[in-house]
């Protein structure tokens, strides 16, 4: 599953520099995640980076239409960070 960065974004900049896969752009007032570079930091850390660095709850959400098991965000974090 993919993360989602909402509304309440305050377009900081904190999760960008957090995130393993460079998934997050700047977009018009927020920053805004690519679902096909998003592995919710499987394969890097524990839990996603972007939701433990951001300043405002509940801003940095799974996103509810890209459920994906674990093992295929895994095989997305080898083939980005794959040589």
């Amino acid at each position: 599953m993919a993360m989602k960065i909402l509304g309440t974004c305050i377009d900081c900049g904190a999760c960008i520099e957090e995130c393993p896969n460079e998934a997050i752009v700047t977009g018009e007032g927020i920053h805004v995640i690519v679902p096909d570079r998003c592995t919710e930091c499987v394969g890097a850390f524990e839990t996603p980076q972007c939701q433990d660095r951001c300043p405002i709850d509940d801003c940095i959400v799974a996103d509810p239409e890209r459920s994906e098991p674990r093992e295929e965000l895994a095989l997305r974090y080898a083939r980005l960070h794959a040589c």
